[in-house]
């Protein structure tokens, strides 16, 4: 395991401390090209139990996977002017290949609603063919002027689900199920990050689209990060690409399409909200390894007690891992403390002498000596109530960090500190920009009682404002 270093404190430096993180937690390296990543194995592993963990609810949403190529022609994307506009600055467009220029330049995807709209049109013909529900696993570029890991980066991985519909209100209510049902719930139930679910501004919705939902997160420091996003399309991208079907009486009708999408942007969520000055903090439910076993001292008895330890641990369906590595045993404790494992097992001779093993816990520093032969009841325990107490904790800062205020002056005092709460009616237009002035911006609209509205003209909306990443 590579050498760590003392972190950064939070206080006195939040983002010099997330990198410290990122680097130490052996989690990702810059990569060659500007503003591009190099994600380590152990950054990677907490990647495919994010994946595995979407990808399991959006199946159960009704959803397919599918792949879409990498390059999409010029000409699709200037078929839906508004979203071309939307993301030209932060396009990558190929010229030359094959030691000739291209007839025409492709445009490697920065989201795939064009090249998809094409296809749908393809497979589309009649109401027996919808709703037409997609999704794919990829990669995508979107060239990063300020790059930071994970959270802004040239090139990051993705899913991002694709859909077409025969009504809007079909179109409306998958878009709000995916948004509750896969993304709202991945992130409070497994990543332990309570959000606010809401609707974006106009000024602030994904490029092409009609309506956008958030899930709005906040970080250790008090900003805002927007954590996965849900589209109605209206039929936009089916008027651009011609996605038609007929209906029951043969009527021919344009398809009302949606989008949405979580990255590895979730990584940067999961650090900077759990995260503290010892490293990562990754919730039970979502860490690749769930235990660590150390043996205090390299003794017989206490290595044949760490691999019995391990196995009943496996047994009872634990993510385990054991580290007789080198170096002192406190050297191996902070390594695993940084990488934010939930739970460290220390199996020492005095200890096993008495039939005892101590359980460490990662968020709280709690330690408790269990018996040999309770250790996977009280493990198991021990994982639901550090869940449990991530996510309490992440509830208590977004509400105790909030503040309800009268005007926007008010909004963008309390804005330092973390999120600030008022009538939208105060907000919308001139507000919002005079907010924005100050990097403040409207994360989300909320009904009185913070359910989520269906458009942003509906009466004694509320609006969440912040600083964001």
């Amino acid at each position: 395991m590579a050498q760590q270093g003392v972190l950064t404190p939070q206080n006195e430096d939040f983002p010099r401390w997330y990198q410290d993180v990122v680097a130490k937690a052996e989690l990702a390296d810059n990569g060659p090209v500007r503003g591009t990543m190099v994600i380590r194995p152990y950054g990677y592993s907490i990647w495919e139990h994010i994946q595995s963990e979407i990808d399991q609810r959006i199946k159960a949403a009704g959803a397919q996977n599918a792949y879409f190529p990498l390059f999409i022609p010029e000409s699709y994307l200037s078929r839906e002017a508004e979203h071309v506009e939307g993301f030209s600055p932060e396009l990558a467009v190929v010229t030359h290949a094959g030691g000739e220029q291209l007839t025409e330049p492709v445009v490697v995807r920065p989201t795939s609603e064009t090249v998809i709209g094409e296809f749908m049109a393809k497979w589309v013909q009649s109401h027996r063919d919808l709703p037409l529900l997609l999704n794919q696993w990829a990669n995508v570029v979107r060239w990063e002027m300020r790059p930071r890991m994970f959270l802004r980066t040239s090139e990051f991985l993705w899913q991002e689900g694709h859909t077409a519909h025969a009504t809007f209100e079909d179109a409306a209510a998958y878009a709000r199920q995916i948004h509750h049902d896969v993304y709202n719930d991945f992130i409070q139930n497994v990543l332990g990050v309570q959000v606010y679910l809401g609707i974006k501004s106009t000024s602030e919705r994904f490029a092409g689209a009609t309506n956008t939902m958030t899930c709005e997160g906040m970080m250790g420091d008090g900003k805002a990060l927007q954590m996965a996003t849900s589209h109605e399309l209206g039929q936009n991208f089916a008027k651009a690409f011609d996605i038609k079907f007929q209906d029951e009486s043969g009527t021919s009708a344009y398809c009302y399409t949606t989008s949405w999408g979580a990255s590895t942007r979730l990584i940067g969520g999961l650090i900077m909200a759990h995260g503290d000055d010892n490293g990562l903090v990754v919730p039970p439910r979502l860490a690749p390894i769930q235990v660590v076993v150390l043996p205090v001292r390299d003794d017989e008895a206490v290595n044949a007690a760490v691999d019995r330890v391990g196995d009943q641990l496996k047994v009872a369906g634990i993510r385990v891992t054991t580290d007789r590595g080198r170096g002192s045993f406190g050297r191996r404790v902070t390594d695993w403390e940084i990488k934010g494992v939930p739970i460290r097992l220390e199996v020492g001779p005095r200890d096993l002498a008495e039939g005892l093993v101590t359980l460490a816990r990662r968020d709280s520093g709690e330690k408790v000596q269990v018996r040999l032969e309770d250790v996977a009841s009280a493990t198991t325990n021990m994982l639901e109530e550090m869940q449990t107490a991530i996510l309490a904790a992440s509830r208590h800062r977004l509400s105790s960090r909030t503040a309800d205020v009268t005007s926007v002056a008010e909004a963008a005092e309390a804005a330092t500190a973390g999120f600030a709460r008022l009538p939208w009616d105060l907000v919308r237009g001139e507000g919002e920009t005079q907010l924005r002035t100050q990097a403040i911006t409207v994360r989300c609209l909320q009904r009185a009682d913070g359910s989520m509205p269906d458009h942003e003209n509906e009466a004694n909306l509320t609006c969440i404002v912040a600083k964001s990443y």
